[in-house]
């Protein structure tokens, strides 16, 4: 996996985070995920279509989420209900959006597909026996996880 897809991924990470949270975040140490990657509380999963095709995974833990939500809309939430899960899929949006206009510089031409979201633990997902790469994110708010698999089209 090329070390621009990982680049545009986590630049716009570090830019969504600063401008929707003011929060700054670090790079934690990346590693290979084969087979099945294991689920958060919250997950994200965005597809990705044209040069490059994959999915992007971020996983986040139920506190993180709440804390998120608490920062971006100033409301005070318990669980993770629909209008958690519904923000959560927004910034992962905005991330993938802002990662492919990022990559497009680059001159790979990409859309994203919209987010699906799955609460619980419960899930682990199936990368069909192929490599993502795990881009852990670190944050005063908490810690998640970004799994990015993408391959570039033949």
């Amino acid at each position: 996996m090329k070390s621009e897809y990982i680049n545009a991924f986590y630049k716009a990470t570090i830019d969504v985070f600063h401008l929707m949270l003011d929060v700054e975040i670090k790079r934690g140490d990346l590693s290979l995920v084969e087979g099945m990657i294991s689920s958060k509380d919250a997950n994200v999963v965005l597809g990705v279509t044209g040069d490059l095709k994959g999915s992007i995974l971020f996983g986040l833990p139920k506190e993180m989420a709440l804390k998120m939500i608490k920062i971006m809309c100033s409301m005070e939430m318990d669980e993770i209900d629909s209008f958690v899960s519904s923000a959560l899929g927004e910034m992962a949006n905005i991330i993938g959006g802002n990662a492919l206009t990022i990559l497009n510089s680059n001159n790979y031409v990409c859309d994203i597909v919209p987010p699906q979201i799955f609460i619980g633990e419960y899930k682990s997902y199936s990368m069909a026996n192929k490599k993502a790469l795990l881009l852990p994110i670190l944050t005063s708010i908490g810690n998640f996880d970004i799994h990015i698999f993408l391959e570039e089209e033949n």
